[in-house]
């Protein structure tokens, strides 16, 4: 992925952060094979963390992967940025985005760490339907897991990119920055609302 310096995720930590809150990725093989997952990610495994999924048993790209490197790529919010936006001219349109790619190796795992796998993503999304036996018996688990096949990807390669227009000026960026905001597109208003949690085109910096 290119990263100018200036776009870069600043450590480990924010490339985490981002993981965890746009957990659904697309793990892609060197066969340019993808497959969308939502993913588990321990950051204590390893120097740059692990992620754990699991794919349906019914689709192949699971049979070559075992031992191989695979890259997952994470997307969080997106939108068209308007020249018309900006405090001064002359300037070009462009897409404004926040994204994560993860480098590691994949090994499949065996059918007790698979059934912890699901636990955990169950457990992280709706903890009420972990903690009511009777929507997900063991003897449901159990017949679950023939038709699954878990795994995890040790990561040897983070990299993360904010692509939200900080090179431009300050009042470019709260033009931005309001605009996203007032549209009426959900992915702009999303993109608005992260820039805001970064502290970016909101006057707070």
């Amino acid at each position: 992925m290119y990263i100018p310096s200036a776009m870069q995720m600043p450590s480990c930590q924010a490339a985490w952060d981002f993981i965890e809150q746009y957990s659904f990725g697309c793990l892609m093989s060197s066969e340019l094979v993808g497959t969308h997952l939502p993913f588990i990610l321990k950051r204590e495994e390893g120097a740059f963390g692990t992620l754990y999924g699991h794919f349906a048993r019914a689709n192949p790209h699971w049979k070559t992967l075992d031992g191989q490197s695979v890259l997952v790529v994470f997307n969080g919010p997106h939108a068209y940025i308007s020249p018309r936006w900006y405090a001064k001219g002359p300037a070009v349109p462009t897409w404004n985005y926040a994204a994560v790619h993860a480098k590691g190796s994949l090994s499949l795992l065996n059918a007790e760490q698979t059934l912890e796998c699901v636990d955990e993503l169950v457990s992280q999304h709706d903890p009420a339907v972990s903690e009511n036996a009777d929507l997900m018996p063991d003897t449901f688990k159990q017949k679950l897991l023939n038709g699954i096949v878990g795994f995890k990807v040790e990561l040897t390669h983070l990299e993360g990119k904010w692509k939200l227009g900080q090179h431009r000026s300050r009042d470019d960026q709260a033009g931005v920055h309001r605009h996203l905001g007032e549209s009426d597109s959900r992915e702009a208003q999303a993109l608005a609302d992260y820039m805001t949690a970064l502290n970016i085109g909101t006057g707070h910096e």
